[in-house]
């Protein structure tokens, strides 16, 4: 995955998270509805809407004033819609029953579960959905302190990642994230 990419999925955690020393908890639910949808990034868009005008101006170059307007803003209308295309990016979105009481819903790129599943919804910092056993999502069922050990290993995990410097540290993190968050 190149740098870049990693970065706009960093900042997406920063933005799903709340504070940094956050409590982790865990809480067992079965998916009742998954929706694919897609996430823009709007600073993706404004960056291309601000681009596009920068170059349709330039190209009006010794061009009346009205000529270079009209080109900066086509070349701005043009710039968001390429930035648009760039930053949609597939994600699910999980209706959950927590309990048999509650519901919630929860947006991640994590594909593969279905309705049906039985997750663990753990919320901190961070968010994370886990594939677990159906016997969890048994009446009264409670998170053991290994769920919830899991769970905060995870959260650290996406934290170093968010605060990685460095290419090695990055790549280091970004492997921990996939070995600690998933099923």
């Amino acid at each position: 995955m190149k740098r870049n990419t990693c970065i706009v999925i960093a900042a997406a955690f920063a933005l799903a998270g709340a504070a940094a020393h956050a409590q982790t908890t865990v809480q067992y639910g079965r998916i009742t509805a998954v929706n694919m949808t897609t996430d823009a990034n709007a600073r993706a868009q404004a960056g291309g809407a601000l681009i596009g005008g920068t170059l349709g101006l330039m190209s009006g170059s010794g061009h009346s004033t009205s000529n270079r307007a009209l080109r900066g803003i086509g070349g701005a209308v043009a710039g968001q819609q390429l930035g648009r295309m760039a930053s949609n990016r597939p994600v699910f979105e999980y209706t959950i029953l927590i309990g048999g009481t509650s519901t919630m819903t929860m947006v991640t790129d994590e594909a593969g579960l279905r309705v049906g599943d039985c997750v663990a919804v753990e919320r901190g910092a961070f968010n994370n959905l886990r594939l677990v056993n159906d016997s969890r999502c048994a009446p009264n069922a409670r998170p053991t302190q290994a769920a919830t050990g899991d769970a905060s290993a995870c959260d650290r995990a996406k934290q170093e990642l968010l605060a990685a410097q460095t290419d090695a540290a990055f790549d280091r993190a970004e492997r921990r994230v996939r070995l600690l968050c998933s099923d």
